[in-house]
């Protein structure tokens, strides 16, 4: 128990260097912990020998180190977010009988890792290892809408950075702007027919621990076979299985 507040305070520190893009001075940590300057750098030099900081002498900052690098590939070799979004992909299949994906942001795309399709169901583009633009997709719109808007930005500078599909998908920022707007007033994310004609798709986000969105949940429908009471219900059963994805890998939302 009497080292649980080093602990706290260390695991502090790694989550505010990662979540800046550009290392920190060990003053603008210690006042961002709230933390004596000696005490800042006694973890600092602990995170260094270990390898988990780099300290970068002329820049008088800090960073993190290979060993966190490290940390973040054996997490990722793990795949412990398919592993436990799977089976409640499969429930939500089983309960809904659409088709469900799993997909995560790889820059402005999206990358799809988990597939469970529903008996008698159309087979889809979005099959595992597939990339689509992110502002074409439902599970891309519900990840970016959770974005902060600096890193949206950063995305998608310029109307160049957007890219239609016969003739679907925002044209401008500023309509993805809009169109982002919308989902988080609404809750949850809607494509129809950007994909493919004739199919519809609703989806949520899955959130980290510091409400980062790190994957999305989708099901994919035909549009003419759902009507509104129906799509409602699907969207709520995409909403509870992104809720427990995100509150089983420590999420908040």
């Amino acid at each position: 128990m009497a080292n649980a507040p080093a602990a706290r305070h260390t695991l502090e520190l790694l989550t505010l260097l990662a979540r800046h893009t550009e290392p920190l001075p060990a003053g603008a940590i210690a006042r961002e912990l709230g933390l004596p300057r000696s005490s800042t750098y006694h973890l600092l030099a602990v995170l260094r020998d270990h390898g988990f900081v780099t300290h970068l002498e002329e820049e008088r900052r800090y960073g993190l180190g290979v060993a966190a690098f490290e940390l973040g590939s054996a997490y990722q070799r793990q795949a412990p977010l398919q592993r436990i979004a799977r089976p409640l992909l499969g429930r939500l299949v089983d309960s809904t009988t659409h088709n469900a994906h799993l997909a995560v942001l790889h820059g402005r795309d999206v990358l799809y890792v988990i597939e469970e399709r529903a008996p008698g169901r159309p087979l889809l583009v979005t099959d595992v290892g597939v990339r689509l633009p992110a502002s074409l997709t439902a599970s891309g719109l519900a990840m970016l809408a959770e974005l902060p808007a600096a890193q949206v930005r950063a995305l998608f500078p310029h109307r160049d950075s957007l890219v239609q599909r016969d003739g679907h998908g925002p044209t401008t920022v500023g309509e993805l702007r809009r169109e982002l707007t919308a989902v988080r007033a609404r809750g949850y994310a809607v494509e129809d027919g950007s994909v493919s004609a004739g199919l519809s798709s609703v989806a949520r986000a899955v959130l980290d621990h510091t409400g980062h969105p790190v994957a999305g949940i989708a099901l994919t429908f035909p549009r003419d076979e759902v009507d509104e009471a129906e799509r409602a219900r699907l969207v709520a059963a995409v909403g509870r299985a992104a809720a427990t994805l995100t509150a089983r890998i420590g999420g908040v939302r």
